[in-house]
């Protein structure tokens, strides 16, 4: 990251070609001739980080954490995730997807509501000992499954969402101080006022956060008790050891949802990006999260697409803007195209069809340019983030212009 914003900034001292705008309209970022008409540098950041901070804070709907957490362990927990969802709102959206996924499958599958369905897939449901019931085998064990299901349909959605944190009103704050930042940004380009590159990137996160919001919307928000289920007697003596927290399982459960060693029946909890196990899961629904989660990244680079005509400090940062917004709006369209085509090839492997045929030839091609695309995409996201903020050092002299809300308004 420190190579990165070092590179960024030797290059736009280093051009030798004119500047995007001249040195004459260089405004000192606090100077204001007519305080009802202007903002601040300070009044740009503030706005730009009150909105990611407020999306971020109630998008974010992190699993049930292991028991006896301490205060500060479960803010740590879900600061970690809004971490996520900020640098890479895209794998944030995935996860969101994996579980509606989940919770669209247990709802259809066993006849309960979609709120019961997320409620399994975040690890709602433990069983009298308290190891988490969050898989098809253990619902459809002869054994206890049975016992399982008849207590997990016995509960009612409200006292699964007595337990959550968050309802309809605060999700409604945090939408629409979303969707006024949205406003403020389409009033700047109504007014032909500039929007600055950090702004345009907040956009992006809001934009993009939206999506997670509507897969969540009827899933519990930080939930930190768990709903046992099950027989109480009879069940047998297990030593149960807490969530694994290695590197590999980290990357693997951020990526995919993919914990190979991740053992619900002697487990405390689910860990942190679990849904449930892919082969759960209806052939239909298993991809359908990554095709949505490449979607999402597409829209979050043509939003970046829309400071394609902005003024910047230097041609090559102007240049840098646009090459990285472009690439983020259309590397994500190659694994959209390798999940489908690979998916489509697995289901007809078996015959002649001409999905097989295709198939065969395209899945490594495609598998490769997924693994390269996934390596460019991610370094030009670290560019746009950086150059969202470096160019804030020199700002047009409109930026600092407020919008003038009167002309909105009906009068005589």
């Amino acid at each position: 990251m420190l190579f990165l914003l070092l590179f960024t900034h030797l290059v736009s001292q280093r051009s030798n070609a004119s500047p995007a705008y001249g040195l004459d309209s260089r405004v000192a970022p606090d100077s204001c001739d007519d305080i009802n008409n202007c903002r601040r540098l300070f009044d740009i950041i503030w706005g730009c980080l009150t909105t990611i901070f407020a999306c971020t804070w109630v998008s974010v709907h992190p699993n049930v954490p292991p028991p006896n957490q301490s205060s500060v362990s479960l803010l740590w927990r879900r600061l970690k995730m809004m971490l996520i969802a900020v640098i890479a709102p895209e794998l944030m959206v995935c996860f969101a997807a994996r579980q509606f996924v989940t919770a669209r499958w247990f709802s259809k599958k066993f006849g309960v509501s979609t709120t019961h369905g997320f409620f399994f897939s975040m690890g709602g449901f433990v069983s009298r000992i308290g190891h988490p019931i969050a898989t098809k085998k253990q619902i459809e064990d002869p054994l206890l499954g049975p016992e399982y299901l008849s207590a997990i349909t016995k509960i009612n959605i409200e006292d699964i969402m007595d337990k959550s944190k968050g309802d309809g009103l605060s999700k409604g704050v945090a939408l629409l101080q979303g969707l006024w930042f949205t406003v403020q940004c389409v009033a700047r380009l109504a007014q032909h006022l500039p929007i600055t590159a950090l702004e345009v990137t907040m956009l992006a996160f809001a934009v993009v956060n939206v999506f997670t919001w509507l897969l969540w919307w009827g899933k519990p928000l930080d939930v930190q008790q768990p709903i046992p289920v099950g027989p109480s007697e009879d069940q047998p003596e297990t030593s149960l050891i807490p969530v694994p927290s290695n590197w590999g399982d980290w990357v693997t459960g951020t990526l995919g949802g993919h914990y190979p060693d991740y053992n619900p029946m002697v487990s405390t909890a689910v860990p942190s990006f679990w849904s449930t196990e892919s082969s759960d899961m209806a052939y239909d629904d298993t991809y359908i999260p990554y095709l949505v989660a490449c979607a999402v990244g597409t829209v979050f680079g043509t939003i970046h697409c829309a400071a394609w005509t902005s003024k910047f400090p230097s041609t090559n940062e102007m240049w840098m803007w646009r090459s990285c917004s472009l690439l983020v709006a259309t590397i994500p369209v190659i694994p959209g195209f390798y999940t489908a085509t690979s998916e489509f090839s697995v289901a007809y492997s078996s015959s002649a069809h001409y999905w097989a045929k295709v198939g065969k030839f395209l899945v490594p091609i495609l598998a490769f340019g997924t693994g390269l695309g996934t390596l460019i995409y991610t370094i030009a996201r670290l560019f746009l983030i950086i150059l969202s903020l470096t160019t804030l050092r020199t700002l047009p002299p409109g930026a600092f212009t407020d919008i003038d809300w009167s002309v909105y308004i009906p009068h005589l």
